[in-house]
């Protein structure tokens, strides 16, 4: 492409303060938090749907590339322009268009974060549950691209679970929407499915129609620790077995805990090499009844000290002790691969198991901890000097064998940040051969000159 060309006629299209090629400009938009990145050719800030629709079909009529980027919070790579050409980001559209209680629907437009929707939601007595664990700054556009997930994913579900309509440009510019207000709507195929996940590979999204829910009265938790992740991990088992629903479980083991002290201080964590968090909601009488049944069972599980917490307060110091593991494995000086992957829930213990031998092969320490309660645990590979390339060769034939094994076990090898670039190598086993072909086949119906996110997964 041309770049002075494509430049100016996009500043005749939307206006010269929606166009930029400085090259600060360009290198802010290069890449996310994975460790790839390329430059695009000229960044476009979309401000409205009509903004999108005029930068695709011309686009679409002179094939050139666009990569569509949200907040830039992602962990694969997914919204690097490695193809060059344009970046459509869409951080100015983030309106929130309407809260409606009375549809129990919120409708806004792809750039607003997480967070404030959820403060914007229960200001008025509701609640939009989804909370990915970067909910500060990733954007409700970009939620939809990965199919975002979160720690009460195990109770309230994940992104698609409240998505109930969507207006979407497509590669030539057209406009689609598809659902609305409904909270059932059974006409034609679902459409808001095949969007949802889609990485920006199929079409932009606009605007988000999402199900909100009455936030519920009352909540507590509870924080375990226990003297290794196998009992964790059986605690996880008999909380659901024995009927109980949370909203969340988290679990952690010894090397992430170890961090966690040494960052916090051992007081936090007492001792121990196994650490769970349990979460639930409801009416207020319920959830205290119920805390003390899970005390109870908790303590025959052989659980150590347990932390109880009986209101918002208490419950927001458990939950920052848990987004402190993040940063704990951060302060080890070590590069964190963060890897989402999922396993059956009755195989926690195989997966944990089989991090330490892995860690033994490779000499390369993993931590694990997450939600528990739908299996998908972050294992995190620490590497010593990511950059070297021996050590990176060493790191990644680490990865080839943890998500071999995933897949092996009935696995996924991505629960909630997509698959983008970082997982591209293992996605035709990730999919099998005719599911592939499938996503080919849509790829090619609904982009056929392959102008969007080119470069990422369903390409050889």
């Amino acid at each position: 492409m041309n770049v002075e060309i494509t430049r100016q006629a996009l500043i005749d299209l939307l206006g010269e303060n929606k166009v930029s090629s400085r090259q600060a400009v360009l290198d802010s938009h290069s890449g996310d938090k994975w460790f790839a990145s390329h430059a695009p050719d000229v960044v476009v800030f979309a401000e409205s749907t009509a903004d999108v629709s005029a930068v695709l079909a011309y686009a679409n009529e002179n094939r050139i590339p666009v990569t569509t980027r949200g907040a830039g919070v992602g962990y694969v790579g997914g919204c690097v322009p490695v193809s060059g050409g344009i970046v459509l980001t869409t951080e100015r559209m983030k309106r929130i268009i309407g809260i409606h209680p009375e549809d129990g629907v919120a409708i806004v437009e792809p750039g607003v974060i997480t967070g404030d929707l959820q403060q914007a939601v229960r200001a008025v007595g509701w609640d939009y549950p989804p909370d990915p664990a970067s909910l500060k700054e990733c954007s409700i556009g970009g939620n939809i691209a990965t199919n975002a997930g979160g720690p009460r994913c195990l109770k309230y579900g994940v992104t698609r679970n409240y998505v109930l309509g969507l207006e979407v440009v497509l590669a030539d510019g057209r406009v689609l929407r598809t659902g609305g207000r409904l909270h059932k709507n059974k006409t034609g195929f679902d459409l808001i499915g095949i969007f949802v996940g889609s990485e920006g590979m199929l079409g932009v999204v606009t605007e988000i129609t999402l199900r909100i829910i009455p936030k519920p009265a009352s909540r507590g938790m509870l924080a375990a620790v226990f003297s290794d992740f196998e009992a964790a991990a059986k605690a996880v088992q008999t909380i659901l077995q024995s009927g109980h629903l949370p909203s969340a479980l988290e679990v952690s083991d010894a090397f992430t805990l170890a961090a966690a002290r040494k960052k916090m201080g051992a007081k936090v964590f007492p001792e121990g090499n196994g650490h769970l968090i349990v979460e639930i909601d409801g009416r207020s009488t319920a959830v205290q009844a119920e805390l003390k049944e899970l005390e109870l069972l908790l303590k025959q599980c052989g659980a150590g000290e347990i932390r109880l917490a009986h209101d918002e307060v208490e419950c927001e110091a458990i939950w920052q002790l848990r987004r402190e593991f993040s940063y704990s494995l951060r302060d080890t000086g070590l590069t964190k691969l963060n890897e989402d992957i999922v396993v059956p829930r009755g195989k926690l213990v195989e997966l944990v198991n089989f991090a330490r031998s892995l860690e033994a092969e490779t000499g390369i320490s993993i931590a694990c901890f997450g939600h528990a309660g739908d299996g998908n645990i972050h294992t995190n590979l620490m590497v010593d000097d990511y950059t070297n390339p021996t050590t990176k060769a060493r790191a990644d034939d680490a990865l080839d064998k943890l998500f071999n094994w995933v897949l092996d076990q009935g696995g996924a090898i991505t629960g909630e940040h997509g698959v983008g670039l970082a997982k591209k190598r293992w996605i035709k086993k990730a999919l099998g051969e005719t599911s592939f072909d499938v996503h080919r086949a849509l790829k090619n119906t609904l982009d056929p000159n392959g102008i969007l996110n080119p470069g990422k997964f369903l390409e050889e």
